[in-house]
């Protein structure tokens, strides 16, 4: 069996650190930063209004999505108990569409059909349901690209705009581009058992290929996009307080 640890962000198992690794700190950073691009296509941003789908999408992603993916397969190799890692799915998943049922009331009943497809993508894509028809790469982009942001940008005006849209479309293709370069450092990272190769060059150097060379490049793309992402988020949020 691999002895590398399931993801470059993965503390050693055990205790609190299992808690932290379940985050996927990096990941829900970035897919939180779709969040906070997707509110700042309006022209003035209503903070409570992001400050609520935040913590919707925190709830939904943060805690229920990872809880079920560690259940479904304990893919981050932690100890946290079963019994446990359904109740943080379910206080999650209440608390998600909780938040979302508040913003019914403040801002339109169609947010009615954002929480209905959000909480099915949260549960169906991570126990892979239906024979994995929701566990494919379309649908990480449309779930976890292009839906926060849409959700934000319409949760702002109660309406999507082509700003809205062209912001989800952006989120899409970088989640994409995620999913494109993490899956198989992760299949190299939890499931490679023997790698043996060379990479030979015309002026006589070699390259071992193993598992350290064939993910670097794509791990190191990840950590560079992980910090990216929120970077432009941030930009984003400045340009919106700048104009309040």
């Amino acid at each position: 069996m691999t002895t590398e640890r399931p993801a470059f962000y993965a503390l050693p198992s055990g205790g609190w650190r299992d808690y932290v690794t379940l985050l996927h700190p990096p990941y829900t950073l970035w897919h939180l930063s779709y969040v906070v691009i997707g509110a700042c296509t309006v022209a003035v941003v209503n903070l409570g209004y992001l400050a609520w789908t935040l913590l919707a999408f925190f709830a939904a992603v943060g805690l229920t999505a990872h809880a079920l993916d560690e259940l479904n397969g304990r893919p981050l190799r932690t100890t946290i108990p079963s019994p446990v890692l359904v109740g943080i799915a379910v206080v999650g998943l209440v608390g998600a569409v909780a938040i979302g049922i508040w913003g019914v009331i403040l801002v339109s009943n169609w947010l009615l059909l954002f929480i209905a497809i959000g909480a099915f993508i949260a549960v169906a894509y991570n126990l892979e349901w239906f024979g994995g028809a929701f566990h494919s790469d379309i649908w990480f982009a449309i779930g976890w690209g292009a839906f926060p942001a849409l959700t934000a940008a319409f949760a702002q005006l109660g309406k999507l705009t082509w700003a809205g849209i062209l912001a989800g479309a952006a989120c899409a293709m970088l989640s994409a581009a995620q999913r494109i370069l993490s899956t198989p450092v992760r299949r190299l990272r939890r499931n490679a058992i023997a790698i043996e190769g060379r990479a030979v060059y015309d002026d006589g150097s070699e390259d071992v290929l193993d598992q350290a060379w064939l993910r670097a490049t794509p791990e190191r793309a990840l950590r560079a996009l992980s910090i990216a992402v929120p970077l432009v988020a941030a930009t984003m949020f400045a340009g919106a307080i700048a104009r309040r």
